[in-house]
């Protein structure tokens, strides 16, 4: 007892105090280094409707604020666009560029999206790096990921220029696809038959190795096979559950108001850093999605006594069959997509769950049309 008294006597305890500052979502504010000089103006293809808009931003750009335009080269093969005269002065001026042949990363300040949702899924994808900041105006089916009318488009995009504007941070996933039977493809300028850019594979023997930046979800299914998909989820390296079901969903907080939450997931606001894994008509009804922590990385295989293969997809694009022996390492990415924000983070977010999703919307319970007596 002596000695343990003497040594009770000798510690010294001290508190620690921590001060932590969670950032305030609706902090984070546009900031030019020098003025833009640069625009990717990107339009959804074959939509009639946004001709009109499309020469007018490309106009206003142009002509009134002495921008370099870039558009894709197929928007321009537009015969409503091609044949137009009185847009031919200002369609000179364009620089023009084509998906996995031109790479234009270190050309561009800013973006501008014109359509639904998929635009900044299709920015997202031509920029594997370092993504310039995107303004996407709502002009397609959905609208989730795109808070700007194009009304006063003016007034708004004069706001980015001045960089009078408030950011989202919408995190990306980093995919590594590899695969241990390579087929056999021909080159043609960079680019493999399948449409991915060669510069971004790396060739070993027996091996051909992918990467993907994915913006919403990656998706494992079980493609045209009646069997269920069978497949192992990895999360650093420890097997924690094997998916038998339609699939699975991996997916960024972007992406939990996708596909995963019309496979039950909960909808998650960008700023958060999380990865979601959600499965799809999971054969087990405990298989609940989860939300593990964004610096993880996932692997996904499948199982040995797999009956059938399995497709992935990336943010829709890209299918592609998994085999035996082959894996998909998931991981969030360095590089996450600025999105430009019509008021700020949280207010966006909030509406876009309102107008797109009636989120929460029900017929409102009726009041008591006289005061109960009070027992």
């Amino acid at each position: 007892m002596k000695i343990l008294k003497h040594v009770m006597n000798n510690l010294s305890f001290s508190r620690i105090t921590w001060n932590w500052h969670i950032q305030d979502p609706a902090s984070q504010r546009l900031t030019w280094n020098k003025p833009p000089k640069s625009v990717l103006v990107i339009k959804k293809i074959r939509d009639a409707s946004l001709l009109q808009p499309f020469k007018e931003l490309c106009v206003y750009l142009t002509e009134e604020n002495n921008m370099i335009v870039y558009v894709e080269k197929k928007v321009l093969e537009d015969p409503a666009i091609a044949n137009d005269d009185n847009f031919g002065p200002v369609k000179k001026k364009f620089c023009t560029f084509r998906e996995d042949y031109d790479d234009i990363s270190n050309q561009i300040d800013f973006i501008i999206c014109l359509g639904g949702d998929g635009t900044l899924l299709y920015a997202s994808s031509l920029f594997q790096g370092s993504v310039p900041p995107v303004m996407a105006f709502h002009l397609g089916s959905l609208g989730f990921l795109t808070p700007f009318n194009f009304e006063n488009f003016q007034s708004q995009v004069t706001q980015v220029i001045e960089g009078n504007a408030a950011l989202v941070l919408r995190s990306r996933l980093k995919v590594k696809v590899v695969k241990e039977h390579r087929e056999k493809m021909t080159v043609q300028n960079g680019i493999e038959e399948n449409g991915v850019v060669s510069t971004n594979i790396e060739k070993e023997v027996g091996k051909q190795i992918m990467q993907y930046q994915v913006l919403n979800e990656v998706v494992v299914d079980r493609g045209p096979s009646s069997y269920l998909s069978n497949v192992d989820v990895f999360l650093d390296g420890h097997l924690i559950t094997t998916v038998q079901g339609d699939g699975v969903i991996v997916s960024t907080p972007t992406g939990s108001t996708a596909y995963a939450a019309a496979a039950g997931a909960s909808m998650i606001h960008p700023n958060v850093p999380a990865i979601m894994i959600t499965p799809i008509c999971p054969h087990s009804l405990s298989f609940r999605p989860i939300v593990v922590p964004a610096g993880v990385e996932l692997k996904i295989m499948l199982s040995p006594d797999a009956r059938n293969t399995a497709w992935v997809s990336f943010d829709g694009r890209k299918r592609q069959e998994i085999c035996h022996g082959d894996s998909i390492s998931i991981t969030t990415s360095c590089y996450p997509l600025p999105s430009i924000c019509f008021r700020d983070p949280v207010s966006d977010w909030f509406e876009s769950l309102a107008e797109c999703l009636h989120w929460n919307v029900r017929k409102k319970q009726n009041n008591f049309a006289v005061e109960e007596e009070e027992f």
